[in-house]
């Protein structure tokens, strides 16, 4: 019996997409009790069938809700899992040159999946308008966002005897939730994560501090530990991607510095893509895929070298000479193309209009069709 065939895609997007006007009035609308719930939905859904259609247009086959349901790309998912609460924390998280608002999560009990959460009946309704041969794609943040992130595992003490009982019910949590999404009818889920942006800048600062670097590597073997396991003994053909976020809060970012600090962690997850911001010099040079992909060959590496933090289109011939680059460390046939990032992690967006937008994707779809789909 053969294994089932996953999903691949050459030209594929991180997620997140910018929110048109209407959506923002309506969300807005609702937070001053203008509107109810209800109708909020009926825009939302309105304005999401309008995207699946113009991403469909575009040429892509896997297709988000542009996360249109959401305030924050992660906070929205998180706060609705079992053992957490929202809460404001007084502070904000500092990107470069921009401050954020001040909505954080905290653990409140034991953690496990919460099967009536929000985000079901989300994708539900993107799977019920998603034309034939197109696939819907979930994102939702990695667990890794509540390891020893943002004060978000602080007092896991109250409810476990050990920190690795902690890990194994936050895995067991996730685990649940892609099984049950699978259940729902999803057969691509991505998971999104900006915690080993935050450990690269972290060893990079803090080489010549043994103590401090010995915690940092404790933390990346708890994010390895906790994800390889929720990830096992799911669906043989679910494809689970992660996108290597290094911040996206209008236009601005947090973190820089080369793969290289955690590669040899990331070349032991067990996803079947890795999206992976390279559209500046922020991000070093091509030679740290050679250990992240790790001659693995179910595995794909999508290459965001396309910007979608400004409306600037890429040179074409640029973009070509880095794709040869990159051949020399991962095989052309394992390669996808994407923006670095989502155009709207927060309902704030991008610096950049929607049809920036649309331009900007059109150019990615033309430089994968010239350069990559013969190979695949």
């Amino acid at each position: 019996m053969s294994e089932p065939k996953k999903l691949n895609y050459i030209f594929d997007q991180v997620g997140s997409y910018l929110r048109p006007e209407r959506l923002k009035q309506a969300r807005a609308q609702f937070e001053n009790g203008e509107i109810t719930k209800d109708e909020l939905l009926i825009v939302q859904h309105e304005e999401i069938k309008k995207l699946v259609d113009k991403q469909v247009e575009a040429g892509l086959l896997a297709v988000t809700d542009g996360e249109f349901n959401r305030s924050w790309w992660h906070l929205d998912f998180l706060g609705y899992l079992g053992g957490f609460e929202f809460y404001d924390q007084e502070d904000s998280y500092k990107f470069h040159g921009e401050k954020t608002r001040s909505t954080n999560i905290r653990l409140v009990g034991k953690v496990h999946a919460n099967l009536n959460h929000p985000f079901f009946k989300d994708f539900d309704y993107l799977k019920s308008i998603v034309p034939n041969g197109i696939e819907p794609k979930q994102t939702i943040p990695s667990p890794s966002l509540i390891i020893n992130r943002d004060k978000r595992s602080d007092g896991w003490e109250k409810y476990y005897e050990k920190w690795t009982d902690f890990l194994d019910d936050l895995a067991q949590a996730y685990h649940d939730t892609l099984q049950h999404f699978y259940d729902r009818g999803a057969r691509y889920i991505q998971l999104d994560d900006t915690t080993w942006a935050y450990l690269i800048n972290q060893i990079n600062h803090n080489r010549d501090q043994p103590e401090v670097k010995k915690s940092l590597e404790k933390l990346a073997e708890d994010d390895v530990y906790v994800i390889n396991k929720a990830l096992s003994g799911l669906p043989d053909d679910l494809k689970l991607s992660t996108h290597i976020c290094r911040g996206n809060f209008k236009s601005t970012y947090l973190f820089e510095g080369s793969y290289q600090a955690v590669a040899k962690y990331l070349g032991q997850l067990n996803y079947d893509a890795f999206f992976l911001e390279y559209d500046n010099e922020r991000s070093g040079d091509f030679a740290p895929l050679e250990e992240i992909w790790h001659n693995r060959e179910n595995v794909e590496i999508v290459l965001g070298l396309f910007t979608s933090k400004s409306a600037e289109l890429e040179n074409i011939d640029e973009i070509l000479s880095r794709i040869n680059q990159a051949t020399e460390f991962v095989p052309k046939s394992q390669l996808a193309l994407s923006t670095q990032c989502g155009f709207s992690s927060t309902e704030e967006g991008n610096i950049l209009t929607i049809e920036d937008q649309w331009q900007k994707l059109a150019l990615i779809k033309q430089v994968a069709d010239q350069e990559l789909t013969l190979v695949k």
